[in-house]
């Protein structure tokens, strides 16, 4: 018998953090917060105006811990990072909220957005139609679906939520078959292409690069993970990839702005 990969082991908590919250907190109560959020910011629209431009569109991540790296950051306040990646050019932000595995909160969310103007994805791993509601009574406007840890069904339905409250969809993929299933079932403008094997945790930016010829011109490839250094970026955007999420790069640096900026922006 394998042991479980990390995805196995994050998606069954998954599944009793739900449970858990759901006795707490009613859908229906929810809803009515969420309906009472400030309007969502226009994440996919922040990103593609800026890869129109040829301009690099970097959603910058917030992220205190990984399952795979350990405390990233220890001197960590949201709203700081928040203000700091404004500052240094991101067009949008990436918030951790997974407590189990990445050290994240709903409340660094609600923090980050609250410093800046910017757009704000809640990075966590999407199952259920109640994580939805609950990211935009959290503030969000966009969420994450992991093509492989989701049915086709169920992608469908995590998407409709979202449209339904205004949020915008990320859906990542990490190989040509989950591109296909994700291309097939969702109309999201948003493919992001993680370099990372969310199985073995192994990154190769080859992986943005292979799968990009199958990506519709009508979609815009975002590259997650992986980009470290100023010849990644160069790398993709020779490639005409300008949207990137980007956050084990940025949390290591004194100030993750000014790394930001000097990653993307060399010429400010």
């Amino acid at each position: 018998m394998s042991l479980p990969t990390v995805l196995e082991k994050i998606l069954a908590r998954k599944v009793e953090e739900v449970a858990a919250r759901s006795v707490q907190v009613s859908l229906a109560e929810l809803e009515a917060q969420a309906r009472q959020t400030d309007a969502p910011r226009g994440f996919a629209r922040a990103l593609i105006d800026c890869a129109k431009r040829k301009e690099a569109a970097v959603i910058a991540e917030i992220k205190k811990a990984s399952p795979s790296k350990g405390v990233l950051r220890e001197d960590f306040v949201p709203a700081d990072l928040a203000r700091s990646y404004a500052a240094g050019g991101a067009t949008c932000l990436s918030v951790l909220t997974d407590v189990d595995f990445f050290q994240g909160a709903d409340a660094y969310l609600q923090q980050a957005r609250g410093a800046c103007n910017l757009p704000v994805i809640r990075k966590d791993f999407m199952i259920d139609p109640y994580q939805v509601v609950e990211a935009r009574a959290l503030g969000a406007d966009c969420i994450l679906l992991i093509v492989s840890a989701l049915t086709d069904g169920r992608m469908a339905e995590l998407a409709a939520v979202a449209k339904d409250h205004g949020m915008d969809v990320l859906v990542e993929v990490h190989d040509r078959e989950e591109l296909e299933r994700a291309l097939n079932t969702l109309d999201t403008p948003l493919i992001g292409i993680n370099n990372r094997n969310l199985h073995t945790f192994e990154v190769s930016l080859e992986t943005t690069l292979d799968l990009l010829p199958s990506v519709p011109r009508d979609r815009l490839v975002v590259t997650e993970s992986g980009i470290l250094n100023r010849a990644d970026v160069e790398l993709m955007e020779i490639s005409e990839v300008y949207a990137f999420l980007v956050g084990e790069a940025f949390m290591r640096a004194e100030n993750p702005g000014t790394e930001l900026q000097r990653l993307f922006f060399p010429g400010r």
